[in-house]
Parts: structure tokens; C-alpha cells; sequence
């Protein structure tokens, strides 16, 4: 089993930035595919950032590229999200996910997932 504790959210005004945390345990993350994600309120829950099991390989969508920044502590067994530039549609509650396939599988192949942090970007 693996625990997944997300951390660092809150409230930030436009064009601010947050870093967010992810501490895992129960498993090191150097053998987990890592992925943050984010559900907006009454939408569905979407894919913001992952990064593979040796830290070589990120990926991001469209709507975050260039403004977001996934890394990870592999000492601090933890995952981190810098978010910078940040805007009103960036509100959400920000979700913490692992896979344990090598290979990035999408929210649907995500085997655990923390509880999720809340992001509010005021205009």
C-alpha cells in the first residue's frame, strides 16, 4: 500500500504561485510513475502534471505547460508541484497520484491517490 499526503495549497491572488507536496509512504517513489491532478468545481478531474520513476521524463497539458513544474525529492520520499503564474482557472482541489507501471498510464492507471489540497486564485 501506498499513502499519499498532499500539502501546500491555499489561497493566492492572479499571477502568484504555490509550491504544492506530495509525501509519500509505504512505497519509494524512485519505482512509482508519479502525477498530479486537478478537479475544478463541477468539472471532471483532469491531468496537470507526471514525472517517471528515475525523475527523467515530465509531461504536462496544454493549459499548464511552461507554468507548472513537477520534480521530486527521492531522499524526502516526496513529489512537488511549483505553479507559478497562476490563474483564476487554476482553482481547484489538486490531487496526488502513483502508478506503479513504468510506463505513464493516465489518470485511469493511477493505482493510489491522497485526499487532495485545495488551490484558490483570487482575482
Amino acid at each position: 500500500q501506498v499513502q499519499l499526503v498532499e500539502s501546500g495549497g491555499g489561497l493566492v491572488q492572479v499571477g502568484g504561485s504555490l509550491r504544492l507536496s506530495c509525501a509519500a509512504s509505504g512505497r519509494t517513489i524512485n519505482t512509482l510513475y508519479m502525477g498530479w491532478f486537478r478537479q475544478a468545481p463541477g468539472k471532471e478531474r483532469e491531468f496537470v502534471a507526471a514525472i517517471n520513476w528515475s525523475g527523467t521524463n515530465t509531461r504536462y497539458p496544454d493549459p499548464v505547460k511552461g507554468r507548472f513544474t513537477i520534480s521530486k525529492d527521492n531522499a524526502k520520499n516526496t513529489v512537488y508541484l511549483q505553479m507559478n503564474s497562476l490563474k483564476p482557472e487554476d482553482t481547484a482541489v489538486y490531487y496526488c497520484a502513483a502508478d506503479t507501471e513504468v510506463i505513464f498510464r493516465g489518470q485511469s492507471g493511477m493505482d493510489y491517490w491522497g485526499k487532495g489540497t485545495l488551490v484558490t486564485v483570487s482575482s
